[in-house]
């Protein structure tokens, strides 16, 4: 593709429609130039390609295989199994003709609250950034580009829409933008995507010192930088900025903005030129027909498997594990009958298998004992999609009240009680002295029953270290009192979240970064300087095959891992090397502004806002009973998948739309939705019905899109 030829033959409104996305998913055609369409998915642990019509991430999609989420793989501290399960989910990126993949999330868990926690990877910037190398790594090597998201600084749902991230250059770059920048330097990803929020008071996708100045002047990027999915506010000021695609698309108001800017002089033809040329790229580089070669989904349905056993954490043991089968099983809990596996929101899969803890058990003939006459007790415990997702925060760090009251009740009955955690996030564990063993599988994808019976069974040896603090209780977490509370999120805490607060104030945790236990012991030396790394000697010295994971820390951080495969007996020898710091005195001052009045209602208001007044609640009403409504039409569908996938999406879309801006909506919703009905929506809230209505009769008037000229 000759890429400035195309540039100098389109016309305006071409380049205006080429950087707008459509139908939910695609970049626009423009078929007079043969310039074709790129089609996009989610998400980061598996391909939800959708069917039918765009919508917001909730919609039926093919058959794919639901991976481990990174909340889980982070826990292999491995990064071939990202490696291998970026280029699985690549090969059916390929077949189902998909060209750019939504992911890897790369965002920290600066509280572990965050409904989105399950898609991201830890809370230190070093081990998150060597994960999502592989994970773009293994993507890009099949052929489909990767847009890591979300940049910059998403680390909580309440308020993702128009929440504003307020923190110091110090606290960004040494921590939140960190991740960000190695996987730019070492991954080359194709694309970039931005965040909702605002960062200092301007919103990621018009943040020029963020997309300019850093991510292209310093960084060296020179892919692709798109919106999340409804993140567009001022068009040309984001083009300015260096934000090239607009998604979803479908915006009239963006186009207009687009043309009127050249039209009046407000935008220059270079400034515009330069994203439509980043498109054109990332079209060269990416397009392809559909791959014909069928996708080999039971060898991937076997690789989640492999994956979620080598990141699964034994928490706990006093013996009882592993299992022999020759122990009578009493197996009881929810998530026992319906294995929780991949998180809820846009990167809900359709799993093409399906194998719960469950399933694994009744394949390998393991019966269930009544609690009088068994020998173990197997409680499934976790969070559920109600208590967990994206879209809201969570409200504490407490499992669900019935499974507290279950646990404890088997715990009085004197049998050893083995606890299998299913979830995104570390939770409170009361429980903790009272049970003999605790495996964390957290969120294992499609096959982590097999994963579980395998790890429980001692076929496998648990292996995961948890690339995340497990504290005793939420109020020891730094920032406890003020986390998505309100739009502006302060980072007062600065670089201390995670281990580093912990260990610098002496505070006691449930389990440490790094934490693991396995079926064998290991005896490691200590770091000894060797030229410019450091080395050390680990030896398995129980009966068992084990891993164990070397970890580096240099001033109390970690500068380097390496996990090492031993057999009974065997040593190996593991150098590490750090990379240089970088020792810039980046200023670490704080400007906090005032909270915004909740009214009047704005088109940057939160939508709960608009039930503040009689006719903002009509209207909020009527926009909430379309989740009502698929909630209700999930009801009445037969127990099965189709009908927790429908429940979950019901759930979701509810969140999403309280949480949502009337702004965002419309930058969503496209043509369902237009940006003067955003207008009206404001003005009929805040009493002014006659300027509402004015709102809703003005027409949005832009030129045909050119997939539309005949």
């Amino acid at each position: 593709m000759d890429v400035e030829r195309l540039i100098s033959r389109m016309t305006v409104e071409e380049k205006a429609a080429l950087v707008s996305g459509t139908d939910f998913m695609y970049t626009n055609p423009i078929p007079r130039l043969g310039i074709p369409s790129l089609c996009m998915s989610d998400g980061p642990h598996g391909l939800r390609k959708q069917i039918g019509g765009g919508d917001n991430g909730v919609s039926q999609s093919e058959p794919a295989t639901a991976f481990p989420t990174a909340a889980c793989t982070a826990s292999g501290w491995n990064p071939e199994n990202a490696r291998k399960m970026g280029a699985a989910i690549a090969e059916e990126c390929r077949h189902y003709g998909v060209h750019v993949l939504l992911g890897p999330g790369v965002n920290l868990k600066r509280n572990l609250l965050c409904g989105r926690n399950f898609e991201y990877f830890s809370e230190d910037p070093y081990l998150a950034s060597v994960l999502a190398i592989g994970e773009v790594e293994g993507v890009q090597s099949r052929g489909v580009g990767a847009s890591v998201k979300h940049f910059a600084l998403n680390n909580s749902e309440n308020y993702r829409f128009m929440g504003n991230s307020v923190v110091s250059e110090k606290t960004m770059r040494t921590l939140y933008l960190r991740v960000f920048e190695r996987v730019v330097k070492k991954a080359k990803p194709a694309a970039l995507m931005c965040a909702y929020n605002q960062i200092n008071g301007a919103y990621c996708s018009e943040n020029k010192w963020l997309l300019n100045d850093v991510l292209r002047g310093e960084w060296g990027f020179d892919g692709l930088v798109m919106t999340d999915w409804g993140a567009m506010k001022d068009r040309v000021a984001s083009l300015k900025a260096g934000l090239d695609l607009e998604m979803p698309g479908d915006t009239a108001i963006c186009r207009k903005w687009i043309l009127d800017g050249i039209k009046n002089g407000f935008l220059a033809t270079e400034e515009l030129d330069r994203a439509v040329r980043n498109v054109l790229r990332l079209v060269d580089a990416y397009f392809r027909p559909a791959d014909e070669t069928p996708v080999d989904f039971d060898a991937h349905h076997a690789l989640a498997a492999e994956i979620a056993a080598d990141c699964a954490v034994l928490l706990k043991n006093d013996g009882v594990l592993p299992l022999t089968e020759k122990e009578k099983l009493h197996m009881d809990g929810e998530l026992f009958e319906t294995m929780r596996y991949q998180g809820a929101g846009s990167s809900m899969i359709n799993p093409a298998r399906l194998t719960t803890l469950k399933d694994a058990f009744t394949a390998h003939g393991i019966r269930n004992y009544d609690l009088a006459g068994c020998d173990v007790v197997l409680y499934c415990a976790g969070l559920t999609d109600e208590h967990e997702s994206e879209g809201g925060d969570r409200d504490d760090m407490k499992l669900p009240e019935a499974q507290l009251r279950e646990i404890e009740a088997l715990c009085r009955s004197g049998k050893p009680v083995v606890i299998v955690l299913f979830g995104g996030s570390p939770v409170e564990l009361p429980f903790f002295e009272k049970v003999s063993a605790i495996l964390n599988m957290y969120l294992p994808g499609q096959n982590g029953g097999t994963a579980a019976y395998q790890l429980l069974f001692g076929e496998k040896n648990p292996s995961g270290r948890l690339a995340e603090t497990w504290p005793l209780r939420y109020e020891d977490v730094p920032g406890h009192e003020t986390f998505g509370k309100g739009v502006n999120e302060v980072y007062a805490e600065g670089c201390e979240i995670g281990y580093r607060y912990y260990n610098k104030h002496n505070i006691p945790v449930r389990f440490p970064f790094g934490y693991g236990l396995s079926y064998t012991t290991f005896e490691k030396t200590g770091w000894s300087k060797d030229g410019d790394g450091y080395t050390q000697i680990i030896t398995n010295t129980g009966g068992r095959c084990g891993a164990e994971v070397a970890q580096l820390y240099i001033d109390g951080e970690l500068r380097g891992f390496k996990k090492v495969y031993l057999n009974p007996g065997e040593s190996a020898k593991v150098t590490l090397v750090p990379e240089p710091e970088d020792d810039t005195a980046w200023p670490d001052t704080l400007a906090v502004p005032g909270e915004p009045e909740r009214f009047p209602v704005t088109l940057e208001s939160r939508f709960t806002d608009l039930k503040q007044t009689f006719m903002g609640r009509i209207l909020y009403n009527a926009v909430l009973s379309v989740a009502a409504r698929q909630a209700e039409e999930a009801e009445k569908l037969p127990d099965g998948a189709e009908k927790d996938n429908k429940r979950k999406g019901a759930r979701f879309l509810k969140r999403i739309l309280e949480s949502n801006s009337l702004r965002s909506m419309s930058m969503t919703a496209g043509a369902s939705f237009p940006y003067n009905y955003a207008q009206g929506f404001v003005e009929l809230t805040n009493g002014h019905l006659l300027k509402g209505a004015a709102c809703f009769l003005k027409k949005i008037k832009v030129p045909k899109l050119p997939k539309e000229e005949k």
